[in-house]
């Protein structure tokens, strides 16, 4: 008996350790031009970002130009978030004249050129909700 109670506990305690391990990310766009098209996300680490698939990605209606989005279950750590605006559907940047035809963005400071994990990357250690701007 003392060892079914024991066993029981221990599970408990690990439980409630592994809930509290795992945050919500929640995403807001507010500044998309058009309602058109979905709003991407794709949320990633450095070993992902710009070079794999991220370890999460959601697309999501847009309403008076805005967009939300909640990860779930995201352990604690470094991540960066990319956003797009696909106008057309297709799941990836489109470009005219090699500039990029479509609205994007990253967490974290937007510079000219591709993003970068320095600039895009914050720490998660808590549940969080951003708003990045296009």
């Amino acid at each position: 008996m003392k060892t079914i109670i024991t066993t029981i506990a221990l599970f408990v305690t690990l439980l409630m350790n592994a809930q509290e391990a795992s945050h919500s990310l929640t995403i807001t766009v507010p500044n998309a031009t058009k309602d058109a098209g979905k709003m991407v996300f794709a949320l990633n680490t450095a070993s992902t970002f710009m070079k794999a698939e991220p370890i999460q990605s959601a697309e999501v209606e847009i309403k008076d130009g805005v967009a939300t989005v909640t990860f779930e279950n995201v352990e604690a750590g470094e991540y960066a978030v990319i956003v797009l605006h696909d106008m057309n559907g297709n799941r990836k940047m489109d470009f005219k004249d090699g500039m990029p035809a479509e609205h994007y963005a990253t967490s974290g400071t937007t510079s000219f050129g591709p993003p970068n994990w320095g600039d895009a990357k914050f720490k998660l250690d808590e549940s969080t909700e951003l708003s990045i701007r296009l």
